[in-house]
């Protein structure tokens, strides 16, 4: 098993993060090469699944996920259902004020092919650390101008 855990200052209230970041369809405005839409349930419930693709050109890996935790507008919870990616993701909002809140995006996942794919996770985290980092600033300016449905 593997974990990170990344997060972000935001100049929003909680409730306006929490909105951003569940918003799974305009995932792909913050997170870097990767689209996210809603597969089945209305995606802001438990038992909703979610695709997320991350790649270019059509090369890469699909993600699905199964929220097993919703609990607005603190945190979301999803159990990685795939091949590839297996585990559990978790994005929490904390509120530190009434303008600010900070997100943090967590995941404990078991990489696929045994040893291999232990080693290779070694190998990557630091490029994928540094991409997530990059996607959860990009975030926190989408958060901070977020409008509903825009």
């Amino acid at each position: 098993m593997s974990d990170l855990a990344v997060s972000v200052e935001v100049a929003a209230p909680a409730g306006t993060t929490w909105l951003a970041l569940t918003d799974w369809e305009r995932q792909s405005e913050w997170i870097l090469g990767t689209t996210v839409r809603v597969v089945a349930g209305n995606g802001r419930s438990v038992g909703s699944r979610l695709e997320a693709f991350t790649g270019v050109g059509g090369i890469g890996v699909t993600d699905t996920m199964e929220i097993t935790s919703w609990e607005p507008p603190v945190r979301c919870t999803v159990r990685h259902l795939g091949k590839i990616v297996r585990g559990t993701g978790g994005f929490h909002v904390h509120a530190r004020g009434p303008q600010r809140s900070v997100f943090v995006w967590a995941e404990e996942f078991t990489p696929p092919f045994g040893p291999v794919g232990r080693l290779g996770w070694l190998l990557v985290r630091p490029a994928f650390t540094l991409a997530l980092r990059r996607s959860m600033r990009t975030f926190a300016r989408f958060a901070e101008s977020y409008m509903v449905g825009g």
